[in-house]
């Protein structure tokens, strides 16, 4: 077992700090505050060869490990957790479409998709299906060489502003195994999209429903057969678990780092807070904590990569020990900066806004728990 990073990791590592230092850190607050959504930033990140992360080679995309994805996304999301997050979803609709369509499926979206030409919007949630992902009820019925769309869907990031929409849809009745995933272009005649939610954060991000009336798309934009789309969606989101782990982990090490520096600035009582044994150990446990969050991930991530029959149960512990564990530490540091914490002149009011939204997103930590505790209880002996 060897944690240390290859060359090659190193290397991603150090450009995906570098952009987020220059491209992201300078100009997350203002984005925060104007509810600007930078597309002309995340298209810079795709000429890296960030929309494209582990998607597949022959469509463009890095073909990289879920592990290197967590060692970039950690990387990006200290310079803007939102922007970051974003990036996350695009790379697993990019991932679906590159993975499971069929060829002309990828020769027409995949290079358009991992080259940020194109950005994508994840579709699965309903105002009546949260956590029961599987009761959805937008519905894609057979007509002719073609399906007609309809239904709404519910808390779709980037919907509005992005190309394509990975939608899953009903094609028939009998729950999971009747759902079906599908290719929208956003721009499809009757097609129609909600207001921006007004969010506690990711506002860097638009967030708006989707409507579908009599939304008519071509059997040619069917990923894989019907029925197989509700196994394509929840293959999308073992990854995507880590994915915004890896988001919560990057924004706890840049408040980590705040507090760090301002224990050894900050004076009361005549001496520095890093004097305070007790402001000592608290930032002993946001260390200790965010250590643990970080390797559960990584670890996670080695599963996912491996094929692990347990893979889809680590990244589920991953993401709610990480998630959580982050949003404490962010938590924590802005306590440790008192009142200063609370201002918008500093970062760390709008890291705690945006890295709440992840014990919520991505199936909340309470799915978690019991996808948890199911795996667990499959087994005859642990």
């Amino acid at each position: 077992m060897d944690f240390t990073l290859s060359a090659d990791q190193q290397a991603f590592v150090q450009t995906a700090r570098d952009f987020a230092e220059k491209e992201l850190a300078p100009h997350a607050a203002q984005w925060d505050a104007e509810h600007h959504f930078p597309v002309d930033v995340i298209r810079r990140a795709a000429d890296l060869g960030f929309c494209g992360i582990y998607a597949e080679p022959d469509c463009g995309g890095l073909g990289l490990s879920r592990l290197d994805a967590a060692l970039i996304f950690e990387q990006l999301s200290q310079g803007c957790t939102t922007t970051a997050a974003y990036i996350t979803i695009h790379n697993m609709c990019t991932w679906m479409v590159t993975r499971f369509g069929n060829a002309e499926q990828k020769n027409q979206f995949g290079e358009k998709l991992t080259s940020g030409e194109w950005l994508a919007s994840y579709c699965l949630t309903e105002p009546g299906a949260g956590s029961d992902a599987a009761a959805l009820k937008t519905r894609a019925d057979r007509d002719g060489d073609s399906y007609l769309l309809n239904g709404s869907k519910m808390f779709i990031s980037g919907a509005g502003a992005t190309d394509i929409l990975i939608v899953m849809a009903r094609t028939a009745d009998n729950g999971a195994k009747g759902i079906s995933t599908f290719i929208v272009p956003a721009n499809t005649p009757s097609v129609s999209f909600g207001k921006n939610e007004e969010k506690m954060g990711w506002n860097a991000q638009p967030t708006r429903a989707i409507v579908f009336e009599d939304v008519r798309i071509p059997t040619s934009y069917r990923i894989g057969e019907e029925g197989q789309g509700f196994g394509f969606a929840m293959k999308g989101l073992d990854g995507g678990r880590l994915n915004i782990a890896s988001c919560s982990l990057g924004t706890a090490q840049a408040a980590l780092r705040l507090a760090h520096r301002y224990l050894q600035e900050r004076k009361q009582f005549g001496k520095n807070l890093a004097d305070f044994q007790a402001l000592q150990f608290r930032l002993a446990d946001m260390a200790t904590e965010l250590q643990a969050a970080r390797l559960m991930v990584y670890h996670a991530a080695s599963r996912l990569d491996a094929g692990d029959a347990d893979a889809t149960l680590h990244c589920a512990m991953a993401k709610r020990f990480a998630t959580d564990a982050c949003f404490s530490v962010c938590n924590e540091a802005l306590q440790l900066h008192g009142g200063y914490g609370y201002l918008r002149d500093f970062p760390l009011e709008r890291m705690v806004r945006d890295v709440r939204v992840h014990q919520i997103l991505e199936g909340t930590n309470e799915i978690m728990r019991l996808i948890t505790a199911r795996k667990l209880l499959d087994k005859d002996s642990l």
